[in-house]
This record gives structure tokens, C-alpha cells and sequence, in this order.
């Protein structure tokens, strides 16, 4: 599929949307009670669900650091979460780049001097791809890290931003960069998947696997840090309206 069927002559992209829009966010937070905390979060058709477990005893001796808590992610893919119904193992190199990027990403937002010689996992199911899986990974993370209770820095959020004009040199005004990727974006467009700390344009995740001009990167980025701020306020927003409905609730109980 080339870039020209991506847009339509409008404008538009495939699924109706501009090219600085995002899709339907919905997110739930304390959904599974079984944990310390948990998360149920959906970027279009990309839904994962987050369970924290800890901050509790090591699991193991590697795991024990004196100064501060050690951060363990495991990440399950359902068999029918994409359209090929690939079996994703433990050992899977995929899943093993995207746990390391999910350690290395929320150890700079959590305050992991504060639990010393603890450990915090993180389970990661998806259930459905289309596309910006890792950004909902991390987003679906932040509410259940909050759910917890575990000290954080700041909001960390994620969005991604694909170039239609990557490998262009001619000056295309119709190309911006596409904000929130789905998958048959993200299977034809080289895609930046950007992570911010906060309401700043603090960058903690920059992550590409393609080739793309100088000048494009710097559109993407830019494109992608926006698409962060706007999910700041959702996610912002799911955690208002969970606290709201925990304070009615105890209100009732009296």
C-alpha cells in the first residue's frame, strides 16, 4: 500500500481522521482486584490491560539492589491479538526489546530511590494490535503504577507519529507527519514511538526502526511530543474520575 493510499485527496487518512488527530482513547483504571494495582486502556483497536504486583520481596537474589527498587516487565501477547495469530513466546527477540525499553523507560519515573531493595513487576497483556502498541503499553502502565500507589515523578505518556513524505526530497506540503499510527500506517510509514515525563517536552523514550531525513525526524518528534501533552489530559482525566468515584464510594459507606 503506497503513501497515496494512506491519504485520501481530502486529506483525510483511512480511518477518517486528520493527520494531527488521535483515536478513541478509553481508559479504566482498578480492574482487576486481585492486584496492588491495575489498568484497562484502549488506543483505537490497541487494547491492553496493566497489573502491578509489589513494591514486595525480590523474586530473586539479581533482583535485591540497596539503593533503590528493581522494575521487572512481563509482556503476553494473546494468539489473537493480530490478524497473523502468531504465538509470541518468552524468548521472542520482539518482546524481549520491548520489556527492556518498558524497564529503562519507567525506572527514570519512578521514585525508586523510596522503595530500596524491593521489586516492582509489571504484567502486560495485549489483546488486540493495530498499531502503537508500545506507546499503549506505557500509557496503560502509568494509571496502573498509579492505581498502586507507587511514587512517580510525573505523568509518563506515549504517542507515536508516522512521515508519509519520509523518503521524499521535494518540499510536500499535503505530507505532514501522521499523529497515533494503526497498524496499516505503521506497516508502510517509517514510525517514532515518543515518550515525555510530565506537561514538558522531557523526551525519556525515542524509539525508531527505520530510516527517515533529518528534517523529517525533527517534524515527527515535534508532531509526536503534541500527541504526548494530549494524552497527558486523558490520562489526567481517568485519574480524576477514579478518585472522584473512590471518595463517593467511602462517602457512602458512612
Amino acid at each position: 500500500m503506497s503513501r497515496y493510499e494512506l491519504l485520501s485527496p481530502e486529506g483525510l487518512r483511512i480511518d477518517g481522521r486528520r493527520w494531527n488527530d488521535l483515536r478513541r482513547v478509553f481508559a479504566q483504571m482498578a480492574t482487576q482486584p486481585s492486584s496492588n494495582g491495575s489498568s484497562y486502556f484502549e488506543m483505537g483497536n490497541t487494547k491492553v490491560i496493566c497489573t502491578i504486583q509489589g513494591p514486595g520481596e525480590p523474586t530473586s537474589r539479581s533482583k535485591t539492589i540497596h539503593d533503590r527498587c528493581s522494575i521487572s516487565v512481563d509482556l503476553n501477547y494473546a494468539p489473537f491479538s493480530g490478524i497473523d495469530r502468531k504465538r509470541r513466546g518468552r524468548g521472542d527477540k520482539r518482546t524481549v526489546e520491548m520489556q527492556t525499553s518498558l524497564e529503562n523507560t519507567f525506572a527514570q519515573a519512578i521514585r525508586t530511590t523510596l522503595l530500596a531493595r524491593s521489586e516492582i513487576i509489571i504484567s502486560l497483556h495485549i489483546l488486540s494490535q493495530d498499531g502503537s502498541v508500545l506507546a499503549a503499553c506505557i500509557n496503560a502502565t502509568t494509571l496502573a503504577l498509579i492505581d498502586a500507589g507507587i511514587p512517580l515523578t510525573d505523568y509518563l505518556v506515549a504517542c507515536t507519529s508516522g512521515s508519509s513524505s519520509s523518503y521524499s526530497t521535494q518540499n510536500d506540503e499535503d505530507a505532514d507527519p501522521l499523529l497515533d499510527v494503526n497498524s496499516l500506517e505503521e506497516n508502510d510509514l517509517p514510525c517514532l514511538t515518543v515518550a515525555t515525563l510530565g506537561a514538558t517536552d522531557k523526551v525519556v523514550l525515542l524509539l525508531m526502526e527505520n530510516k527517515v531525513n533529518v528534517e523529517k525526524l525533527e517534524e515527527m518528534l515535534a508532531v509526536g511530543i503534541d500527541g504526548c501533552k494530549t494524552m497527558r489530559r486523558i490520562l489526567d482525566t481517568t485519574v480524576r474520575k477514579h478518585g472522584k468515584e473512590l471518595l463517593e464510594k467511602r462517602e457512602q459507606l458512612r
